[in-house]
């Protein structure tokens, strides 16, 4: 199990690295009046307009992987855990601090006493 979810996170690092490096690569829609004055760009590697399809294309494509293998990360990570609830779960202790006064001594600081107010 965990040689399959290592191999899933390498693929997400590649999609992702992949999908930054393409993303960059891909011009503006500004670009598209500086090629039509000759810029050059029909004389790239994909054609006048085939750079723009093909790195649009290839971008969706990992784009979706990138999605699947952080979906499928999840699933894996979360399956077979029971549900824990963090601090939640655990009841809540109250605890009572110690008394400072001497055995057989009262608290007369405490106008309260026995849930009657004195007059």
């Amino acid at each position: 199990m965990e040689i399959l979810k290592t191999l899933i996170w390498i693929v997400n690092l590649i999609s992702a690295f992949a999908v930054i490096v393409l993303v960059l690569m891909q011009h503006g829609k500004g670009a598209d009046m500086g090629a039509a004055f000759g810029s050059g760009a029909s004389g790239s590697l994909f054609g006048a307009t085939g750079s723009a399809n093909f790195l649009s294309r290839t971008t969706a494509v990992l784009s979706t992987i990138f999605f699947a293998t952080c979906l499928a990360l999840v699933l894996l990570s979360s399956g077979s855990k029971q549900q824990d609830l963090g601090v939640m779960a655990k009841p809540i202790e109250q605890t009572v601090a110690p008394s400072t006064a001497p055995a057989g001594a009262t608290n007369n600081q405490n106008p309260v006493q026995n849930g009657k107010i004195p007059d």
